[in-house]
């Protein structure tokens, strides 16, 4: 069995899935059910008995020690973060207490019980904290892409708040010999994200004919990965990647912001037309979010080098299967963003 945590967020359900339809090893799922969880996203797994769910945070010790003891799992992948760059510019507490005292506190619990593990079972054991390029901080135009030797230099509450907790991975495997692998990826896009990213938050306001707002000039470029490839990427870390290393995963597909809004309005054009117009009319430009770093890149040579992982998507193929995603799922966007399903869960959930 592996313990996921974070399982029913937008990786983190999009990798659950993943693993069980390509694998008949249980998952523990635990996840705290904050905006961005969603039960729906796992509802292919309702019944299912490979899969196990529970309501909890990571930083709740008896919870997570009582689990570890429990279900003994070979394996902890972290996935679980507070992770969008504009709710921590206005809200970084939770940031903070999640991903950097969260990551503690999962920490110590697995520490605790892989020391206490027989000593074939201690060997095999990993680790593996999911994190994000944006530790990097921000490139000019020229400059080469993010490698897992560049320096970190977080700009913003969220990926400070990362890059502290990628340090206590670190310093845990260093001081203690914890068996900790890390993955720092780029942007993800898929199926099951939540409405406030840009990709769905394009497609769902284009739909429903509102503004496409646009950060300062639309020219931030960032690097795309489609969900499905970095689920596959975190299998082969976990299967084959090097105790203590960090593993860099990226899409090839740096695009600006501008670039990404066109392509979609371009897809809805041809999918869904829109007997106003071109979708692109609703582009519009808003005062830029403070410190917006300008360009990220993912140089992903290690893990293709070591592992032998590519993208199996291209951008062009990627967003097709995105949109047409959404399109064809806009009751789950519109139960989403209406705030039906924390209803739901406050209901069901809520002793």
């Amino acid at each position: 069995m592996i313990l996921v945590t974070g399982g029913a967020g937008f990786i983190g359900s999009n990798f659950v899935l993943d693993w069980l339809a390509g694998s008949q090893e249980p998952v523990l799922n635990l996840d705290k059910l904050t905006y961005a969880g969603n039960l729906e996203n796992l509802a292919a797994l309702q019944g299912d008995s490979r899969h196990i769910f529970v309501q909890g945070d990571i930083g709740d010790r008896a919870l997570v020690d009582r689990l570890l003891a429990e279900h003994r799992p070979r394996a902890i992948l972290n996935f679980a973060a507070e992770s969008h760059v504009d709710r921590s510019i206005h809200g970084p507490e939770d940031f903070i207490q999640t991903n950097v005292v969260g990551t503690f506190h999962l920490l110590e619990s697995a520490r605790g019980y892989w020391q206490g593990l027989p000593d074939d079972e201690r060997q095999a054991f990993r680790f593996l904290h999911v994190s994000t390029d944006e530790v990097y901080g921000s490139l000019g135009p020229t400059d080469p892409p993010f490698s897992e030797t560049t320096p970190y230099a977080p700009n913003s509450p969220y990926s400070a708040s990362k890059a502290a907790s990628d340090h206590l991975v670190r310093a845990y495997h260093h001081t203690y010999g914890l068996p900790t692998l890390t993955t720092n990826c780029s942007n993800n896009y898929g199926p099951y994200q939540f409405p406030e990213k840009l990709i769905p938050l394009m497609i769902l306001n284009a739909v429903q004919g509102k503004p496409l707002p646009v950060y300062g000039d639309g020219l931030n470029i960032r690097d795309w990965l489609y969900v499905s490839d970095h689920c596959a990427a975190i299998r082969e870390v976990l299967a084959r990647g090097r105790v203590g290393e960090t593993y860099n995963i990226g899409g090839w597909n740096e695009k600006t912001n501008l670039e990404i809004v066109h392509t979609i309005c371009a897809l809805l054009d041809e999918l869904r037309p829109d007997p106003q117009g071109p979708h692109a009319r609703l582009i519009t430009f808003v005062k830029d979010r403070p410190g917006h770093d300008r360009r990220y890149a993912i140089d992903a040579r290690k893990i293709e080098r070591e592992l032998g992982w590519r993208p199996a998507e291209t951008f062009d193929t990627g967003i097709r299967k995105t949109v047409t995603w959404y399109l064809e799922h806009m009751d789950w966007v519109q139960r989403v963003a209406s705030g039906a399903y924390r209803e739901w869960v406050n209901r069901h959930y809520g002793a």
